[in-house]
């Protein structure tokens, strides 16, 4: 196979995925919408025992994580970790009402499986044996040295077949860190950046990472590659969450303050 098919093919896997038409189900505003899909993709690849989210907030990225479990029939355990009580980053709200709203999707559809731990991330750390965590997603407070911290606070726990997500490695405005967090992280091991929806990017940590996920990886490594597979997931969630119309979540990102950075 020449360079020009492996380039052409690159979105493919996730084209043909189930997992890219499956409606996403809790849709609360959320600078983390145009991620959903792939969040979707990504639990039924790794196939995680273990998914653990630091900073949830109104719950759009925990909601996809729990749906596709739930949809996969994955068996898997999955946490929420937050205190509700907002940051520098998330704006203060009524962590309550939050929560209590959160709750009201969450129990009846996911209780089996997950839960949401009201408590800091250092706290939580120390419910979690070391190489116990599939998948971390860390979304907290957004300075690099916050977001350090959580890595490097988290790091021991994850498998051998770990991956952590970073929200806002696209950010470089209000004291956001993450980038260059991402940019020392990333160097050394499998990884991929998307770009729209203010950045995500995947970090493979473990050493027994599934082939399932090389398809990702793999197109980290040719520039062209990589934009197919960020241009199909940036299309598929202006679908999803049109810009022309929408509605709270722009005006609530304006509330807090973030820039409207390629917003999906």
């Amino acid at each position: 196979m020449n360079s020009h098919s492996i380039i052409a093919d690159a979105a493919e896997p996730f084209r043909s995925s189930p997992t890219a038409r499956w409606p996403v189900e809790f849709r609360p505003w959320s600078a983390w919408c145009g991620h959903a899909q792939f969040a979707f993709w990504l639990v039924e690849a790794l196939r995680p025992r273990s998914i653990v989210e630091l900073g949830t907030h109104f719950g759009l990225s925990y909601m996809a994580f729990c749906q596709a479990v739930n949809t996969t029939g994955i068996d898997a355990a999955c946490t929420a970790v937050d205190t509700w009580e907002g940051d520098a980053h998330a704006g203060t709200y009524d962590g309550d009402a939050v929560l209590s709203a959160l709750k009201a999707a969450h129990d009846p559809a996911y209780g089996r499986f997950s839960r949401l731990m009201r408590t800091t991330f250092d706290q939580a750390a120390a419910s979690f044996a070391d190489g116990s965590v599939d998948l971390l997603h860390i979304d907290g407070l957004h300075s690099y040295e916050a977001v350090r911290h959580d890595y490097e606070t988290w790091l021991p726990k994850m498998s051998d077949r770990g991956v952590i997500l970073f929200h806002d490695t696209e950010v470089r405005e209000r004291n956001f860190g993450v980038h260059r967090l991402w940019a020392e992280v990333s160097k050394d091991r499998p990884s991929f950046n998307f770009t729209h929806s203010y950045g995500l990017g995947v970090l493979g940590t473990g050493d027994a990472l599934p082939r399932t996920l090389s398809p990702l990886f793999d197109a980290a490594k040719d520039p062209h590659a990589a934009a197919d597979v960020r241009n199909f997931y940036s299309a598929l969630a202006d679908r999803t969450f049109p810009p022309e119309n929408p509605g709270p979540l722009r005006r609530a990102l304006s509330w807090i303050g973030l820039p409207r950075l390629g917003l999906r």
